[in-house]
């Protein structure tokens, strides 16, 4: 009851005291005036307040989300040695902490931006009124106002709210300012403006617009190129241009003064400052730290298939995730590869007539500088440069380059007209002279053939020409460079290298349409007698390997060329001639998994990625080793990594058919190669025309391809054959790297027996040794266990070998009169000397 009481008593105070109250507004509201406008004053705040919270707060970002924020940063791309080649960038981005920073260079955006920035919570009241005032005096007139921002400010509005011009744009940003300032430190506000402001020339943050400006870490900034970047927020496109120097000028002083008045520089180091020039260098785009363009692009390309281009594709996009790439990319071995296929492709095209511009371009409108820049065409090649033909009259021209300056034209093609893009070079003199880049093209891959590791790529004369990479793009028939799987085949199905074949004419029925089909040599002659299957595959006789393949089987053999990952054919004959289409990229693996003993691995360019924050996330192979982590030796043999790649190829007959292919070097069609004194195999091609040529080898450790046509195929002219163009292009990029080339030979599996064996008749001899001569009568030749020739014998021989093994039996007997004539006869005392001594 007592309980009761209580809560009644306190029941009725508050209802007397709500009564109270409620008289007493109702009092005040009638009698006073200045009460009446109070509440009005009230209660318009408080709908303003709301109004204000659904048109600004509601729906905003959480300051939180900066605490976690990762800006767009660009891919960069390391090659093999770890060094930076590369980066996939549409904007100038780097990133650094606040402790990178300078104190000159964080004194001078607060002297130019926020001199009050580490006392305010977000908001410079005193500048927000003036930059209110401002807006009044120019609603009208079209002009923008100043913004009047806090550093804070900006943050929120280049990271969180945009760039929009209006009033509630304003409000939303100083009201995030505000939440920002409770979320982060000073410091690391200051961080994320000196990292995100925009600078111009394509830079976001002081770093990037460093080297833009100056080519400069901000490490290594002067005083006055300091202040000449903390002007660049206000305005970058305006100061940042040649023509706008004094304007620039005048506002990095006023930032000088700033500096000097708030006691962080001397007058002294103001002065001297100011007596600087700006020192801008001239705007260009960022230099690759690798020529290797076709490269570089197959990368960017594999890396968009699997991670997107753009940030909204997911958090590892190539232009904004912050990618590190680890790629298989040889400086050395691409500088040659570029420098082997150019120059072959010019001593081609040497004596022939200028055919065609590269581009060409309207210069009615008069803008050809920009049309020229937007093409985005360049050359990286000696001392030339990729120009217009601005004007042409007569035995009269002039160049223009995308600096907009123009220069004399000499060496005037009669074909030459004013728009058309070409290639020109100092003359020596104040004028250009034109330079024709070769019509003729090719394509040039090198590789690890224990990996798979592609360690240079070239897809043509230079990569700023046209992104068209004709070594992994170009899809063309291989020619004779096919054979050597052809041959595989035949010997997975009972050949051998000393097998004899007929190099004879070959003709097969095609059906009552097509009628019979006789197939030539590249010499257009017949053939003539009978050879070893290596003899044909060393001088490349289309008759042999036709012959080959139809006893073997075509089934058999374009299952061979599918499994080793060339393409994938049709079973006809004139696929084991390369009929078929394929790359060079392909064709190189290929020959690569005969070196591999059969293993094939893919063709890799990229070896990991890392994401912004340095994790792997992928990586393109996992080789297994079990026993690589055990806590100490366990006293075993020690663990080893297990070979990489699928099994596609006997290994046996894998190194038997390059063994046959270091004969096509040492006497075959690629002799050429002969004197580079390597263990090296290889094989040349041409296709029909001739459109195509061809050569593929290498040694043990190093694989390459190389091959050269016309982007639309036409004949290269009767002389044009793998051994004579494609060849000495391998042999010059050979030359160039020859420090990395090893002479260790090539070496045999388990299960190959070498033999002694006369090279032109293929039969087992007994006498004589292998020499190093190039037609050395007497070879090692490589079998399988039981698939060695026998010694072929003559009537006498015969006889006298009889009498001679009798002897030997008649003398052992007497010696052992224990053992019976039947155990005699059985026993194998005669293996050595009836198979004709060791192997």
């Amino acid at each position: 009851m007592a309980d009761n009481s209580v809560a009644s008593h306190f029941t009725y105070r508050i209802r007397r005291d709500a009564g109270g109250l409620a008289e007493w507004f109702r009092t005040n509201w009638r009698d006073s005036r200045w009460f009446r406008r109070g509440v009005f004053a009230v209660a318009g705040l408080f709908v303003l307040w709301i109004v204000l919270w659904l048109s600004v707060a509601r729906g905003l970002p959480s300051a939180d989300k900066l605490l976690t924020y990762e800006p767009p940063l660009p891919t960069m791309v390391r090659g093999v040695d770890g060094q930076i080649v590369d980066s996939y960038a549409r904007e100038r981005r780097v990133q650094l902490r606040y402790v990178d920073f300078p104190d000159q260079v964080i004194h001078a955006y607060l002297a130019a931006e926020d001199k009050t920035f580490f006392s305010h919570h977000g908001i410079d009241f005193g500048g927000l009124v003036g930059a209110v005032f401002d807006y009044v005096t120019k609603l009208g007139s079209g002009q923008r106002a100043k913004g009047g921002s806090t550093i804070t400010q900006q943050v929120a509005k280049n990271i969180l709210v945009g760039d929009e011009y209006s009033v509630t744009r304003k409000l939303k940003e100083m009201y995030l300012a505000m939440r920002i300032e409770g979320v982060l430190t000073k410091e690391q506000i200051l961080e994320l403006y000196l990292n995100e402001i925009p600078l111009g020339r394509q830079s976001f943050g002081v770093q990037a617009a460093s080297r833009a400006y100056f080519d400069k870490d901000v490490k290594d900034l002067a005083l006055h190129e300091a202040a000449f970047l903390a002007i660049l927020p206000k305005a970058p496109e305006r100061y940042g241009r040649a023509k706008n120097e004094q304007l620039a000028i005048t506002r990095r002083n006023f930032v000088l003064d700033q500096m000097y008045d708030n006691d962080w520089i001397t007058a002294a180091q103001r002065d001297s400052a100011k007596a600087m020039p700006l020192g801008l260098i001239p705007r260009r785009a960022e230099p690759a730290g690798a020529d290797a363009g076709y490269f570089l692009e197959e990368v960017r390309r594999q890396l968009i298939a699997k991670y997107g281009e753009k940030a909204e594709d997911g958090p590892h996009s190539v232009y904004a995730g912050g990618l590190w790439v680890r790629t298989s990319l040889d400086p050395e071995l691409q500088d040659a590869a570029r420098d082997s296929l150019r120059a072959g492709l010019l001593r081609y095209a040497a004596g022939r007539a200028w055919t065609k511009p590269i581009a060409h371009i309207d210069l009615g409108d008069g803008n050809w500088q920009t049309q020229l820049i937007v093409s985005n065409l360049g050359i990286r090649y000696k001392d030339w440069r990729v120009g217009v033909v601005t004007e042409r009259s007569g035995p009269n021209a002039r160049i223009g380059f995308t600096d907009g300056k123009t220069y004399p034209l000499g060496g005037l093609p009669d074909a030459l007209r004013a728009g058309d893009v070409i290639a020109a070079a100092p003359n020596g003199t104040a004028a250009y002279a034109v330079r024709t880049v070769p019509e003729v093209s090719g394509g040039m891959v090198v590789e690890a053939p224990h990996t798979g590791r592609v360690y240079a790529m070239q897809g043509g004369f230079d990569s700023r020409l046209g992104s068209f990479n004709r070594a992994t793009q170009a899809a063309r028939q291989p020619g004779s460079t096919i054979k050597p799987f052809v041959y595989a085949t035949a010997l997975d199905y009972g050949m051998t290298p000393a097998s004899m074949v007929l190099d004879g004419t070959f003709c097969v029925y095609q059906g009552a349409a097509l009628g019979e089909k006789c197939f030539r040599n590249f010499d257009s002659r017949g053939g003539g007698g009978t050879h070893t299957m290596r003899w044909g595959l060393e001088q490349s006789r289309n008759l042999m390997t036709v012959r080959i393949a139809n006893d073997t089987g075509m089934e058999h053999v374009v299952n061979t060329i599918k499994r080793m990952g060339i393409g994938d054919y049709d079973p006809y004959l004139s696929m084991a001639l390369g009929a078929g289409d394929t790359t060079v990229l392909k064709l190189v693996n290929a020959y690569a998994g005969l070196v591999n003993a059969g293993r094939l691995n893919r063709p890799t360019l990229i070896d990991y990625v890392q994401d912004r924050n340095g994790k792997v996330i992928w990586r393109a192979g996992n080789r297994q080793c079990s026993a690589c982590n055990m806590a100490q030796w366990d006293g075993k043999p020690m663990p080893r990594f297990k070979p990489t790649g699928a099994q596609r190829m006997d290994p046996r007959t894998a190194y038997q058919t390059v063994h046959m292919l270091e004969g096509v070097v040492q006497r075959g069609t690629a002799v050429v190669l002969r004197d580079l004194n390597l263990p090296m195999f290889g094989k040349t091609g041409t296709t029909s025309g001739p459109t195509n040529v061809w050569f593929v080898g290498g040694t043990p450790d190093i694989i390459g391809g190389v091959y050269m046509g016309y982007d639309q195929p036409r004949s290269l002219g009767g002389y044009a054959q793998g051994g004579r163009l494609a060849a000495p292009i391998f042999k010059q990029f050979v030359q160039e790297t020859r420090e990395r080339w090893s002479d260790v030979p090539f070496r045999a599996p388990a299960g190959v027996r070498m033999v002694r064996i006369d090279r032109t008749s293929g039969r087992k001899v007994f006498a004589g040794n292998p020499s190093d001569e190039a037609k050395a009568a007497i070879i090692w030749e490589a079998f399988k266990p039981d698939t060695e020739p026998r010694r072929t014998i003559r009537q006498d021989e015969l006889d006298n070998k009889s009498r001679v093994l009798a002897a030997i039996n008649a003398a052992r007997a007497a010696h052992t009169r224990s053992v019976t004539a039947t155990q005699r006869s059985a026993a194998p005392d005669n293996f050595v000397e009836e198979q004709g001594g060791i192997y």
